[in-house]
C-alpha cells in the first residue's frame, strides 16, 4: 500500500489544525485587549 494517501492526509490535517489553533488565540488576543481597555477606560 502507498503511504502518500496518509502523508497528505496527515499534513492536511496538521494544516487545518494550526489555522484552527491559531484562529481560536487571535480570538482569544482580542477579547483579553478588548477587557484590558475596559479596565483603563473608566468613564
Amino acid at each position: 500500500m502507498a503511504p502518500w494517501p496518509f502523508v497528505i492526509a496527515a499534513y492536511g490535517l496538521t494544516f487545518i489544525a494550526t489555522l484552527a489553533t491559531s484562529l481560536w488565540a487571535w480570538r482569544s488576543a482580542r477579547q483579553a485587549e478588548a477587557r484590558a481597555d475596559q479596565l483603563t477606560r473608566r468613564d
